[in-house]
């Protein structure tokens, strides 16, 4: 019974990644597909391909999901696994409960809010002082930083290209945005996949069929493997939100809003405290910013706020659902 429950674990966990890649792909690809630098098929191969390397440079943020959010052995080997179960199924439900609608939540989030949820409903403990410090912190920071940034930098760039040729400067940031394109989707798999490891690990932990702090390299490949599969399945709702409905983006704002949020993404992933932070967050927010340098008018506010409310939604949302499937899970697993 437990080795079955482990193998659902993983597959379910599995499941989550790639609806994290198709619910993030467009994180990645929205700015260079709305400027038509890259066509939708070479972007999402593009975007796959650099999720599968991404995920595979480092395990810091994987750490962090794994050991800093709940306190997987206070629970029996059984009851762990139940809780690793439900919390995925909460992420789960939440992707596509924003993905069907059409809005870039946070799939980091949705995991983290799935972890909490069932660490309140079973009782086990929660590092909430971690979660304040390496998730809500960042959550609120990182946006502002990719917003403020990506300001600057935009206006930095108009300025320096004022006087060149409107046609010939399209033509060079056009083909510049695939390399920022490359290093988003980079930084997604970076980010991305290492949540799906912390979240295996967590559940081999948890079963009794592994110890220490070191991720397997099967680990690493199955993971990395789901998100690229996922992300080359494409997100096409989400793409459009943020690739036109936020603001109507040029290539030399599309370069901009992808450099930034890949500079953010490396940052908080090598940092000291290994924050996972959202891809969604940083990009959207960067979007905004390129946006606002045209006029503030020119940022479909309504969208953002719609966008706003997903974000905030996120934790609680997927806590509740995770929660409430450890409600009715626990007594018909134990």
């Amino acid at each position: 019974m437990e080795m079955a429950l482990v193998v659902l674990v993983v597959v379910i966990a599995l499941g989550f990644d790639f609806t994290n890649g198709f619910h993030d792909a467009a994180n990645a690809i929205a700015t260079s597909v709305s400027t038509r630098a890259l066509t939708p098929r070479v972007a999402l191969l593009m975007a796959a391909s650099f999720n599968l390397v991404g995920a595979l440079l480092g395990t810091a943020v994987a750490q962090t999901i794994a050991q800093d959010i709940v306190d997987i052995t206070d629970a029996s080997a059984h009851q762990g696994l139940v809780l690793v179960l439900c919390a995925l199924v909460g992420a789960i439900v939440w992707n596509l409960i924003t993905w069907r609608l059409g809005l870039p939540s946070s799939s980091t989030h949705a995991l983290i809010g799935g972890l909490t949820g069932v660490g309140v409903a079973s009782g086990i403990h929660v590092y909430w002082q971690k979660i304040l410090d390496k998730v809500v912190l960042p959550m609120v920071v990182s946006p502002i930083v990719g917003f403020g940034l990506a300001f600057l930098v935009m206006v930095g760039v108009l300025w320096l290209f004022r006087r060149s040729s409107p046609t010939k400067t399209t033509r060079r940031f056009r083909i510049a945005q695939t390399a920022s394109a490359a290093a988003m989707s980079l930084g997604h798999g970076l980010q991305d996949a290492q949540k799906t490891m912390g979240v295996i690990v967590l559940a081999l932990v948890a079963g009794g069929h592994y110890s220490g702090t070191v991720i397997p390299l099967w680990v690493k490949l199955a993971a990395a493997s789901a998100i690229s599969l996922g992300t080359y399945s494409g997100g096409w709702r989400i793409m459009r939100t943020l690739g036109r409905r936020i603001i109507e983006l040029d290539p030399a704002r599309g370069f901009v809003a992808e450099a930034v949020s890949a500079a953010v993404l490396y940052t908080a992933a090598f940092s000291p405290i290994h924050a996972p932070i959202s891809t969604t967050h940083t990009i959207t927010s960067a979007i905004m910013g390129v946006g606002a340098t045209k006029r503030l008018s020119a940022v479909r506010w309504g969208v953002a706020k719609n966008i706003a409310a997903a974000w905030v939604l996120t934790i609680p949302a997927a806590a509740l659902v995770a929660a409430l499937m450890y409600v009715i899970l626990n007594p018909l697993l134990g």
